[in-house]
């Protein structure tokens, strides 16, 4: 059941544009009527089940969406590069789709520093705030919205400094632009 849930949820984020892995795993037991949500697939299932899904049914247009998605958060890391930027999620894992957003990790010690960068080269944007984990301390730091050329959503959140040397960015989860280019480059 689990294996079934998580190929559902995948066509559902893959057809229907869902980006909350919790909101498909929901909707998907709820589709295949399993009462007994404790036991929903894991990120990873889904991910791979995903993985699948566009393989077989996506093989033609998932290739060049994910393409592009990848050259525009390159784009954006380039425009970012003095916050040290790192792409992660499903650009990344290339999972992503049409639906798909870009997520960037930014690294400045002054928060206000990405704000100013973004006002001053006149970038719409949204700020607001995420609760994170750094070094096992609960922080709330800064997040901003701002729309690629395409009109995919790109969402930065802006870590200080000292968390980008935390060990805890990895090659297959966190890319820096050198990384993106060479993802490219293959």
């Amino acid at each position: 059941m689990r294996e079934e849930l998580a190929h559902q949820a995948a066509k559902l984020i893959a057809e229907d544009g869902l980006t909350d892995f919790a909101l498909a795993k929901r909707k998907a037991a709820r589709q295949l009527g399993a009462q007994d949500t404790r036991h929903l697939p894991s990120n990873n299932e889904i991910e791979t089940a995903l993985h699948s899904y566009r393989a077989l049914y996506q093989r033609d247009s998932h290739p060049a969406a994910l393409l592009q998605l990848r050259h525009e958060a390159l784009d954006s890391m380039r425009l970012l590069a003095s916050f040290n930027p790192y792409l992660t999620g499903s650009v990344l894992s290339g999972t992503a789709g049409e639906y798909s957003d870009i997520n960037l990790m930014l690294f400045s010690d002054d928060a206000k520093a990405v704000l100013l960068f973004l006002l001053k080269n006149k970038l719409e944007f949204e700020d607001g705030e995420w609760r994170v984990k750094i070094s096992g301390h609960e922080e709330i730091v800064p997040s901003y919205t701002l729309t690629g050329e395409s009109g995919v959503q790109i969402h930065i959140v802006v870590f200080p400094e000292n968390a980008r040397h935390s060990g805890s960015r990895h090659p297959e989860t966190h890319a820096t632009i050198a990384a993106v280019e060479a993802l490219l480059a293959e």
